[in-house]
């Protein structure tokens, strides 16, 4: 019979236990060791042990295995645990990778607006963002194009308590899109861009089912054309919807559009 052996550690030198979470399919952690930061893909069986493989919000894979205390929650150290066997799986993050907050209402709006340049753009920020513009009260609107952007920028009037952002398509050095947006950037206004035609672009074609979004010459209609080289019935509109309906989460974007989206929605929410 093994005799009993005390604990003989000092209370002041012994770990403070930590919460123990199931590693649910999209629970978004962070590695203590690399820092690394992604959501939950699976768990494994290992001859060294359980591993998680996490990914980024860049499509990247690391696989970990599951120490006590090796992961960042919500900032607070936790111990991953694999999910029990039939357990319930409930989604615990908005499509944008962000902390789902059951059951909130929407916030009173803002004064601060963030504009884009059209419908197509408008639906894609609701499709992965909508939630979180809801909880922080921002509404977004779209133009037809930014060649009046300076005339609505001076009509919106920005100010400290009332900041514009505003996304831009193709805005890449030397463009009209850039001497635009150089002219109405401001304390209280920021226009950033994504380097794309068209924000279909910024679907990441393995979402959409294709190999590669097709090159359309020049003096084409950029959408009309893309249709024609992929097959598609000429009409812009179903093929949006189609693409649309491929967007299932921030997973599903080009890190280009992604991070500007992001920017824009901390600077019009964050107060100088």
């Amino acid at each position: 019979m093994r005799s009993y052996q005390p604990d003989l550690t000092p209370p002041w030198k012994r770990s403070a236990p930590v919460p123990e979470v199931p590693a649910e399919p999209d629970l978004v952690v962070e590695e203590v060791g690399s820092g690394f930061c992604g959501a939950v893909v699976r768990c494994e069986k290992t001859a060294q042990g359980p591993t998680v493989t996490l990914e980024d919000r860049f499509g990247k894979h690391r696989v970990f295995p599951m120490e006590p205390r090796g992961f960042l929650l919500e900032g607070k150290v936790v111990t991953l645990v694999r999910p029990s066997a039939g357990g319930p799986v409930r989604p615990v993050r908005t499509a944008s990778g962000s902390l789902a907050v059951p059951g909130a209402r929407a916030r009173v709006a803002r004064a601060g607006r963030i504009y884009v340049e059209g419908r197509h753009d408008a639906e894609l920020v609701e499709r992965v963002w909508g939630d979180d513009l809801r909880i922080e009260g921002v509404v977004v609107e779209y133009l037809e194009g930014v060649d009046d952007l300076p005339a609505i920028v001076g009509e919106f009037a920005p100010g400290p308590d009332a900041r514009l952002g505003v996304l831009v398509d193709h805005l890449v050095p030397g463009s009209k899109e850039s001497r635009i947006a150089a002219e109405v950037t401001g304390d209280h206004v920021l226009v950033v861009g994504h380097p794309y035609i068209d924000v279909w672009e910024a679907v990441k074609p393995s979402s959409v089912g294709i190999d590669a979004w097709p090159v359309v010459p020049k003096g084409q209609d950029w959408k009309t054309g893309v249709c024609r080289a992929l097959g598609w019935p000429e009409s812009t509109g179903a093929a949006w919807q189609h693409i649309l309906s491929k967007v299932r989460s921030y997973k599903d974007l080009e890190p280009q559009l992604l991070g500007r989206v992001e920017e824009l929605i901390d600077f019009v929410t964050v107060p100088d």
